[in-house]
Protein backbone atom coordinates (compact mmCIF):
# COMPACT_ATOMS: atom_id res chain seq x y z
CA UNK A 1 0.00 0.00 0.00
CA UNK A 2 1.33 3.41 -0.97
CA UNK A 3 1.85 5.91 1.84
CA UNK A 4 -0.49 8.39 0.10
CA UNK A 5 -3.23 5.86 -0.79
CA UNK A 6 -5.86 6.96 1.77
CA UNK A 7 -7.69 9.18 -0.74
CA UNK A 8 -7.86 6.43 -3.38
CA UNK A 9 -10.29 3.48 -3.67
CA UNK A 10 -8.23 1.42 -6.13
CA UNK A 11 -4.61 0.88 -7.03
CA UNK A 12 -2.93 2.80 -9.80
CA UNK A 13 -2.31 0.98 -13.06
CA UNK A 14 1.01 -0.83 -13.33
CA UNK A 15 1.95 1.29 -16.36
CA UNK A 16 1.32 4.42 -14.30
CA UNK A 17 3.53 3.06 -11.54
CA UNK A 18 6.33 2.47 -14.03
CA UNK A 19 6.03 5.98 -15.49
CA UNK A 20 5.55 7.70 -12.15
CA UNK A 21 8.39 6.05 -10.23
CA UNK A 22 11.78 7.72 -9.97
CA UNK A 23 13.43 5.25 -7.61
CA UNK A 24 15.52 3.79 -10.45
CA UNK A 25 17.54 6.99 -10.68
CA UNK A 26 16.92 9.06 -7.53
CA UNK A 27 18.12 6.24 -5.27
CA UNK A 28 21.55 7.81 -5.60
CA UNK A 29 20.23 10.54 -3.27
CA UNK A 30 19.91 8.14 -0.35
CA UNK A 31 22.73 9.62 1.72
CA UNK A 32 21.36 13.13 1.35
CA UNK A 33 17.80 11.95 2.02
CA UNK A 34 18.83 10.20 5.22
CA UNK A 35 20.98 13.15 6.35
CA UNK A 36 18.05 15.51 5.79
CA UNK A 37 15.65 13.21 7.63
CA UNK A 38 17.99 12.88 10.60
CA UNK A 39 18.38 16.65 10.89
CA UNK A 40 14.61 17.08 10.53
CA UNK A 41 13.88 14.43 13.19
CA UNK A 42 16.35 16.00 15.62
CA UNK A 43 14.73 19.41 15.15
CA UNK A 44 11.22 17.94 15.63
CA UNK A 45 12.36 16.37 18.88
CA UNK A 46 14.12 19.53 20.09
CA UNK A 47 11.02 21.60 19.37
CA UNK A 48 8.70 19.13 21.11
CA UNK A 49 6.77 18.48 17.89
CA UNK A 50 7.43 14.76 18.32
CA UNK A 51 8.68 12.93 21.38
CA UNK A 52 12.42 13.05 22.06
CA UNK A 53 12.52 9.26 22.36
CA UNK A 54 10.84 8.89 18.96
CA UNK A 55 13.29 11.36 17.41
CA UNK A 56 16.27 9.48 18.85
CA UNK A 57 14.91 6.15 17.66
CA UNK A 58 14.24 7.51 14.16
CA UNK A 59 17.80 8.81 13.93
CA UNK A 60 19.31 5.55 15.13
CA UNK A 61 17.35 3.42 12.68
CA UNK A 62 18.04 5.81 9.80
CA UNK A 63 21.73 5.26 10.50
CA UNK A 64 21.12 1.50 10.30
CA UNK A 65 19.30 1.89 6.98
CA UNK A 66 22.14 3.99 5.58
CA UNK A 67 24.64 1.31 6.63
CA UNK A 68 22.53 -1.37 4.94
CA UNK A 69 22.36 0.60 1.70
CA UNK A 70 26.11 1.28 1.83
CA UNK A 71 26.69 -2.46 2.20
CA UNK A 72 24.30 -3.36 -0.62
CA UNK A 73 21.84 -5.03 1.74
CA UNK A 74 18.80 -2.95 0.83
CA UNK A 75 16.12 -3.65 -1.76
CA UNK A 76 14.75 -0.63 -3.60
CA UNK A 77 11.16 -1.38 -4.62
CA UNK A 78 9.40 0.22 -7.58
CA UNK A 79 6.19 0.33 -5.54
CA UNK A 80 7.81 2.84 -3.18
CA UNK A 81 8.06 5.31 -6.08
CA UNK A 82 11.06 7.34 -4.98
CA UNK A 83 13.96 7.39 -2.55
CA UNK A 84 12.01 9.41 0.02
CA UNK A 85 9.09 6.97 0.23
CA UNK A 86 11.46 4.01 0.05
CA UNK A 87 13.41 5.04 3.13
CA UNK A 88 10.35 6.20 5.06
CA UNK A 89 8.53 2.94 4.29
CA UNK A 90 11.51 0.90 5.48
CA UNK A 91 11.80 3.06 8.60
CA UNK A 92 8.13 2.45 9.39
CA UNK A 93 8.50 -1.29 8.78
CA UNK A 94 11.31 -1.37 11.33
CA UNK A 95 9.95 0.85 14.10
CA UNK A 96 6.23 1.23 13.44
CA UNK A 97 4.38 4.40 14.51
CA UNK A 98 7.55 6.28 15.45
CA UNK A 99 8.63 6.04 11.80
CA UNK A 100 5.32 7.51 10.67
CA UNK A 101 6.03 10.64 12.71
CA UNK A 102 9.14 11.55 10.71
CA UNK A 103 7.20 13.23 7.91
CA UNK A 104 5.55 15.69 10.29
CA UNK A 105 5.96 19.29 9.08
CA UNK A 106 7.47 18.47 5.72
CA UNK A 107 6.47 17.38 2.21
CA UNK A 108 8.18 15.37 -0.47
CA UNK A 109 8.33 18.69 -2.34
CA UNK A 110 10.71 20.38 0.08
CA UNK A 111 12.36 17.06 0.86
CA UNK A 112 13.42 16.42 -2.73
CA UNK A 113 14.51 20.03 -3.15
CA UNK A 114 16.70 19.61 -0.09
CA UNK A 115 18.18 16.29 -1.23
CA UNK A 116 18.95 17.62 -4.71
CA UNK A 117 20.72 20.72 -3.39
CA UNK A 118 22.74 18.69 -0.89
CA UNK A 119 23.77 16.25 -3.59
CA UNK A 120 24.77 18.90 -6.10
CA UNK A 121 26.76 20.83 -3.51
CA UNK A 122 28.94 17.75 -3.03
CA UNK A 123 29.16 17.06 -6.75
CA UNK A 124 30.25 20.63 -7.50
CA UNK A 125 33.03 20.45 -4.93
CA UNK A 126 34.27 17.22 -6.48
CA UNK A 127 34.19 18.64 -10.01
CA UNK A 128 36.01 21.79 -8.90
CA UNK A 129 38.76 19.55 -7.53
CA UNK A 130 39.02 17.81 -10.90
CA UNK A 131 39.15 21.14 -12.70
CA UNK A 132 41.97 22.29 -10.45
CA UNK A 133 43.92 19.13 -11.34
CA UNK A 134 43.53 19.94 -15.03
CA UNK A 135 44.46 23.57 -14.44
CA UNK A 136 47.64 22.44 -12.69
CA UNK A 137 48.59 20.21 -15.63
CA UNK A 138 48.10 23.10 -18.07
CA UNK A 139 50.45 25.20 -15.95
CA UNK A 140 53.01 22.40 -15.86
CA UNK A 141 52.95 22.10 -19.65
CA UNK A 142 53.24 25.87 -20.01
CA UNK A 143 56.24 26.05 -17.65
CA UNK A 144 58.12 23.53 -19.79
CA UNK A 145 57.34 25.31 -23.07
CA UNK A 146 57.88 29.03 -22.57
CA UNK A 147 60.41 28.94 -25.42
CA UNK A 148 58.54 26.51 -27.68
CA UNK A 149 57.57 28.61 -30.70
CA UNK A 150 54.65 27.66 -32.92
CA UNK A 151 52.28 29.53 -35.21
CA UNK A 152 49.08 30.91 -33.75
CA UNK A 153 46.11 30.76 -36.07
CA UNK A 154 43.11 32.78 -37.13
CA UNK A 155 40.61 31.17 -39.54
CA UNK A 156 42.88 28.10 -39.11
CA UNK A 157 45.49 30.00 -41.14
CA UNK A 158 48.94 30.68 -39.74
CA UNK A 159 48.81 34.17 -38.31
CA UNK A 160 51.54 35.25 -35.86
CA UNK A 161 54.24 33.54 -33.81
CA UNK A 162 53.54 32.58 -30.23
CA UNK A 163 54.63 29.89 -27.79
CA UNK A 164 53.04 26.67 -26.69
CA UNK A 165 53.10 28.08 -23.15
CA UNK A 166 51.01 31.02 -24.32
CA UNK A 167 48.56 28.59 -25.92
CA UNK A 168 48.25 26.55 -22.74
CA UNK A 169 47.70 29.65 -20.63
CA UNK A 170 44.82 30.67 -22.89
CA UNK A 171 43.06 27.44 -21.94
CA UNK A 172 44.16 27.85 -18.33
CA UNK A 173 42.34 31.17 -18.20
CA UNK A 174 39.20 29.57 -19.64
CA UNK A 175 39.38 26.84 -17.04
CA UNK A 176 39.93 29.33 -14.23
CA UNK A 177 36.67 31.01 -15.24
CA UNK A 178 34.99 27.61 -15.25
CA UNK A 179 36.10 27.06 -11.66
CA UNK A 180 34.77 30.43 -10.52
CA UNK A 181 31.46 29.82 -12.31
CA UNK A 182 30.98 26.60 -10.35
CA UNK A 183 31.99 28.40 -7.16
CA UNK A 184 29.37 31.08 -7.84
CA UNK A 185 26.74 28.44 -8.59
CA UNK A 186 27.59 26.67 -5.34
CA UNK A 187 27.26 29.91 -3.37
CA UNK A 188 23.84 30.64 -4.89
CA UNK A 189 22.44 27.16 -4.26
CA UNK A 190 23.66 27.11 -0.65
CA UNK A 191 20.12 27.53 0.75
CA UNK A 192 17.99 25.02 2.62
CA UNK A 193 14.41 24.72 1.30
CA UNK A 194 13.28 22.34 4.07
CA UNK A 195 10.38 23.88 5.93
CA UNK A 196 8.74 25.13 2.74
CA UNK A 197 6.40 22.17 3.03
CA UNK A 198 4.35 21.33 -0.04
CA UNK A 199 4.30 25.00 -1.03
CA UNK A 200 3.15 27.26 1.86
CA UNK A 201 5.26 26.14 4.80
CA UNK A 202 3.73 24.53 7.88
CA UNK A 203 1.70 25.38 10.96
CA UNK A 204 4.14 23.54 13.22
CA UNK A 205 6.68 25.65 15.19
CA UNK A 206 9.70 24.30 13.31
CA UNK A 207 13.19 25.78 13.35
CA UNK A 208 14.32 25.93 9.72
CA UNK A 209 17.66 27.50 10.56
CA UNK A 210 18.57 24.68 12.94
CA UNK A 211 18.12 22.16 10.15
CA UNK A 212 19.97 24.35 7.64
CA UNK A 213 22.92 24.75 9.99
CA UNK A 214 23.01 21.04 10.80
CA UNK A 215 23.20 20.23 7.10
CA UNK A 216 25.88 22.81 6.34
CA UNK A 217 23.77 25.34 4.45
CA UNK A 218 24.68 29.01 4.58
CA UNK A 219 21.06 30.16 4.84
CA UNK A 220 17.42 29.19 4.23
CA UNK A 221 15.27 29.96 1.20
CA UNK A 222 13.18 33.08 1.80
CA UNK A 223 9.94 32.07 0.04
CA UNK A 224 8.22 28.72 0.40
CA UNK A 225 6.72 28.72 -3.12
CA UNK A 226 10.12 29.42 -4.60
CA UNK A 227 11.77 26.97 -2.22
CA UNK A 228 9.95 23.95 -3.68
CA UNK A 229 9.68 25.07 -7.32
CA UNK A 230 13.12 26.60 -7.94
CA UNK A 231 15.45 24.66 -10.19
CA UNK A 232 17.55 27.64 -11.24
CA UNK A 233 20.53 26.13 -9.47
CA UNK A 234 20.27 22.96 -11.55
CA UNK A 235 19.91 24.93 -14.79
CA UNK A 236 22.80 27.19 -13.81
CA UNK A 237 24.94 24.14 -13.08
CA UNK A 238 24.11 22.65 -16.48
CA UNK A 239 24.96 25.97 -18.14
CA UNK A 240 28.29 26.10 -16.30
CA UNK A 241 29.07 22.51 -17.25
CA UNK A 242 28.14 23.25 -20.87
CA UNK A 243 30.63 26.11 -20.97
CA UNK A 244 33.27 23.91 -19.36
CA UNK A 245 32.66 21.16 -21.91
CA UNK A 246 32.81 23.73 -24.71
CA UNK A 247 36.28 24.74 -23.50
CA UNK A 248 37.39 21.11 -23.26
CA UNK A 249 35.98 20.47 -26.72
CA UNK A 250 37.96 23.37 -28.18
CA UNK A 251 41.18 22.06 -26.68
CA UNK A 252 40.25 18.54 -27.76
CA UNK A 253 39.90 19.80 -31.33
CA UNK A 254 43.35 21.40 -31.11
CA UNK A 255 44.80 18.10 -29.89
CA UNK A 256 43.10 16.21 -32.71
CA UNK A 257 44.63 18.58 -35.25
CA UNK A 258 48.03 18.61 -33.56
CA UNK A 259 48.16 14.78 -33.60
CA UNK A 260 47.60 14.58 -37.35
CA UNK A 261 50.48 14.00 -39.77
CA UNK A 262 49.67 17.40 -41.24
CA UNK A 263 50.68 19.04 -37.93
CA UNK A 264 52.54 16.51 -35.77
CA UNK A 265 52.87 19.09 -32.99
CA UNK A 266 52.14 16.52 -30.27
CA UNK A 267 51.91 12.79 -29.80
CA UNK A 268 49.56 11.14 -27.35
CA UNK A 269 50.65 8.39 -25.02
CA UNK A 270 49.66 4.90 -26.14
CA UNK A 271 47.56 4.72 -22.96
CA UNK A 272 45.32 7.53 -24.26
CA UNK A 273 44.97 6.63 -27.93
CA UNK A 274 43.46 3.77 -29.91
CA UNK A 275 44.23 1.88 -33.10
CA UNK A 276 42.35 0.82 -36.20
CA UNK A 277 40.85 -2.60 -36.79
CA UNK A 278 42.12 -2.59 -40.39
CA UNK A 279 44.85 0.06 -40.75
CA UNK A 280 47.88 -0.96 -38.68
CA UNK A 281 49.61 2.40 -38.98
CA UNK A 282 46.83 4.35 -37.25
CA UNK A 283 47.03 5.98 -33.82
CA UNK A 284 43.73 7.68 -33.24
CA UNK A 285 42.98 10.50 -30.73
CA UNK A 286 39.73 8.84 -29.68
CA UNK A 287 39.77 10.28 -26.16
CA UNK A 288 39.85 13.83 -27.51
CA UNK A 289 37.14 12.94 -30.03
CA UNK A 290 34.93 11.49 -27.30
CA UNK A 291 35.33 14.64 -25.22
CA UNK A 292 34.33 16.67 -28.25
CA UNK A 293 31.32 14.41 -28.82
CA UNK A 294 30.17 14.28 -25.21
CA UNK A 295 29.97 18.06 -25.18
CA UNK A 296 26.76 17.74 -27.19
CA UNK A 297 25.39 15.38 -24.56
CA UNK A 298 25.84 17.99 -21.82
CA UNK A 299 24.33 20.68 -24.05
CA UNK A 300 21.33 18.37 -24.49
CA UNK A 301 20.85 18.11 -20.74
CA UNK A 302 20.81 21.89 -20.44
CA UNK A 303 18.27 22.32 -23.23
CA UNK A 304 16.20 19.45 -21.85
CA UNK A 305 15.81 20.99 -18.40
CA UNK A 306 15.24 24.49 -19.76
CA UNK A 307 12.42 23.06 -21.86
CA UNK A 308 10.92 21.18 -18.91
CA UNK A 309 10.83 24.34 -16.79
CA UNK A 310 9.84 26.90 -19.42
CA UNK A 311 6.09 27.05 -18.75
CA UNK A 312 5.56 25.57 -15.30
CA UNK A 313 3.24 27.50 -12.98
CA UNK A 314 3.99 27.63 -9.27
CA UNK A 315 4.59 25.58 -7.31
CA UNK A 316 5.68 21.94 -7.70
CA UNK A 317 4.66 19.99 -10.81
CA UNK A 318 5.45 16.37 -11.61
CA UNK A 319 7.32 17.57 -14.72
CA UNK A 320 10.08 18.60 -12.34
CA UNK A 321 10.90 14.95 -11.71
CA UNK A 322 12.66 15.19 -15.09
CA UNK A 323 15.35 17.42 -13.57
CA UNK A 324 17.43 14.68 -12.01
CA UNK A 325 18.25 12.46 -14.94
CA UNK A 326 19.35 15.50 -16.96
CA UNK A 327 21.64 16.75 -14.20
CA UNK A 328 22.89 13.33 -13.13
CA UNK A 329 23.87 12.50 -16.71
CA UNK A 330 25.69 15.80 -17.24
CA UNK A 331 27.54 15.54 -13.93
CA UNK A 332 28.48 11.91 -14.60
CA UNK A 333 29.74 12.87 -18.05
CA UNK A 334 31.91 15.72 -16.78
CA UNK A 335 33.28 13.60 -13.92
CA UNK A 336 34.16 10.86 -16.40
CA UNK A 337 35.75 13.26 -18.89
CA UNK A 338 37.88 15.48 -16.64
CA UNK A 339 40.27 12.88 -15.13
CA UNK A 340 41.00 11.12 -18.43
CA UNK A 341 41.39 14.41 -20.31
CA UNK A 342 43.80 15.61 -17.62
CA UNK A 343 45.85 12.41 -17.83
CA UNK A 344 45.88 12.56 -21.63
CA UNK A 345 47.42 16.04 -21.55
CA UNK A 346 49.82 15.20 -18.72
CA UNK A 347 51.28 12.28 -20.70
CA UNK A 348 51.27 14.01 -24.09
CA UNK A 349 54.63 14.47 -25.85
CA UNK A 350 55.24 17.95 -27.27
CA UNK A 351 57.20 18.18 -30.56
CA UNK A 352 59.03 21.56 -30.42
CA UNK A 353 60.96 20.99 -33.66
CA UNK A 354 57.79 20.43 -35.67
CA UNK A 355 56.17 23.48 -34.11
CA UNK A 356 59.22 25.62 -34.91
CA UNK A 357 59.32 24.31 -38.48
CA UNK A 358 55.67 25.23 -39.01
CA UNK A 359 56.30 28.67 -37.52
CA UNK A 360 59.07 29.34 -40.04
CA UNK A 361 56.56 28.98 -42.89
CA UNK A 362 53.54 31.07 -43.71
CA UNK A 363 55.12 34.51 -43.14
CA UNK A 364 53.79 34.78 -39.61
CA UNK A 365 56.40 37.49 -38.92
CA UNK A 366 54.98 39.82 -41.58
CA UNK A 367 53.27 42.05 -39.00
CA UNK A 368 56.55 42.38 -37.12
CA UNK A 369 58.31 43.35 -40.36
CA UNK A 370 55.67 46.03 -40.95
CA UNK A 371 56.15 47.24 -37.38
CA UNK A 372 59.88 47.48 -38.12
CA UNK A 373 59.10 50.07 -40.82
CA UNK A 374 56.60 51.87 -38.57
CA UNK A 375 59.26 52.27 -35.91
CA UNK A 376 61.41 53.95 -38.58
CA UNK A 377 58.70 56.51 -39.28
CA UNK A 378 56.52 54.96 -41.98
CA UNK A 379 52.71 55.06 -41.43
CA UNK A 380 51.37 51.59 -40.61
CA UNK A 381 49.06 51.38 -43.63
CA UNK A 382 51.96 52.14 -45.98
CA UNK A 383 54.11 49.58 -44.19
CA UNK A 384 51.27 47.06 -44.44
CA UNK A 385 51.08 47.56 -48.23
CA UNK A 386 54.83 47.14 -48.63
CA UNK A 387 54.80 43.91 -46.64
CA UNK A 388 51.99 42.52 -48.75
CA UNK A 389 54.14 43.05 -51.83
CA UNK A 390 57.19 41.61 -50.05
CA UNK A 391 55.29 38.45 -49.12
CA UNK A 392 54.15 38.04 -52.70
CA UNK A 393 57.77 38.40 -53.91
CA UNK A 394 58.91 35.80 -51.38
CA UNK A 395 56.22 33.39 -52.55
CA UNK A 396 57.25 33.90 -56.18
CA UNK A 397 60.93 33.28 -55.43
CA UNK A 398 60.53 30.54 -52.83
CA UNK A 399 62.06 32.60 -50.03
CA UNK A 400 61.01 33.67 -46.55
CA UNK A 401 61.37 37.04 -44.85
CA UNK A 402 64.39 35.63 -43.02
CA UNK A 403 66.14 34.60 -46.28
CA UNK A 404 65.15 37.44 -48.61
CA UNK A 405 68.35 39.33 -49.65
CA UNK A 406 68.77 42.85 -48.28
CA UNK A 407 68.93 44.41 -51.77
CA UNK A 408 65.47 43.05 -52.50
CA UNK A 409 64.23 44.46 -49.19
CA UNK A 410 65.64 47.85 -50.17
CA UNK A 411 63.92 47.70 -53.55
CA UNK A 412 60.65 47.98 -51.63
CA UNK A 413 61.77 50.60 -49.10
CA UNK A 414 65.08 52.37 -48.35
CA UNK A 415 64.21 52.13 -44.65
CA UNK A 416 65.24 48.47 -44.59
CA UNK A 417 68.71 47.76 -43.23
CA UNK A 418 70.70 44.81 -41.82
CA UNK A 419 68.78 44.98 -38.56
CA UNK A 420 65.64 43.78 -40.35
CA UNK A 421 66.83 40.17 -39.95
CA UNK A 422 66.90 40.52 -36.20
CA UNK A 423 63.44 42.09 -36.26
CA UNK A 424 61.86 39.23 -38.20
CA UNK A 425 63.53 36.47 -36.20
CA UNK A 426 60.71 34.48 -34.60
CA UNK A 427 62.23 34.57 -31.13
CA UNK A 428 62.42 38.37 -31.39
CA UNK A 429 58.83 38.58 -32.60
CA UNK A 430 57.69 36.64 -29.55
CA UNK A 431 59.84 38.39 -26.96
CA UNK A 432 58.95 41.89 -28.18
CA UNK A 433 55.29 41.10 -27.51
CA UNK A 434 55.92 41.87 -23.89
CA UNK A 435 52.57 43.47 -23.15
CA UNK A 436 50.52 41.99 -20.29
CA UNK A 437 48.82 38.89 -21.63
CA UNK A 438 51.29 38.50 -24.48
CA UNK A 439 53.49 35.53 -25.43
CA UNK A 440 56.87 36.82 -24.24
CA UNK A 441 58.56 34.76 -21.57
CA UNK A 442 58.08 37.59 -19.06
CA UNK A 443 54.39 37.95 -19.89
CA UNK A 444 53.76 34.21 -19.71
CA UNK A 445 55.61 34.02 -16.41
CA UNK A 446 53.24 36.64 -15.00
CA UNK A 447 50.25 34.66 -16.29
CA UNK A 448 51.63 31.51 -14.70
CA UNK A 449 52.16 33.30 -11.39
CA UNK A 450 48.54 34.50 -11.46
CA UNK A 451 47.07 31.06 -12.13
CA UNK A 452 49.41 29.35 -9.67
CA UNK A 453 48.27 31.82 -6.99
CA UNK A 454 44.66 30.98 -7.89
CA UNK A 455 45.46 27.29 -7.44
CA UNK A 456 47.25 27.80 -4.12
CA UNK A 457 44.31 29.77 -2.76
CA UNK A 458 41.94 26.89 -3.47
CA UNK A 459 44.22 24.01 -2.56
CA UNK A 460 45.38 25.29 0.80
Amino acid sequence: MKLWSGRFESDTDALVDALNASITFDKRLYKEDIAGSMAHARMLGDRGIIGKDDADRIIAVLEEIRADIDAGNFEFKLADEDIHMSIEAELTRRIGDAGKRLHTARSRNDQVALDFRLHLKNEIKEMIGMELDLLSVLCDIAEKNTGTILPAYTHLQRAQPTTFAHYMMAYANMLRRDVTRLEDCLARMDESPLGSGALTGTTYPIDRRQVAEALGFARITENSLDGVSDRDYAIELLADLSILMMHLSRLAEEVILWCSWEFKFVELSDAYATGSSIMPQKKNPDIAELVRGKTGRVYGSLMGLLTVMKALPLAYNKDMQEDKEQVFDAVDTVKKVLPVFTAMLATMTVKPENMRRAASEGFINATDCADYLVKKGLPFRDAYTILGKLVRRCMETGRTLETLPLDEYKSFSPLFDDDVYGAVKLETCVELRNVPGGPSSTSVAAQLDSVRAFLRERLK
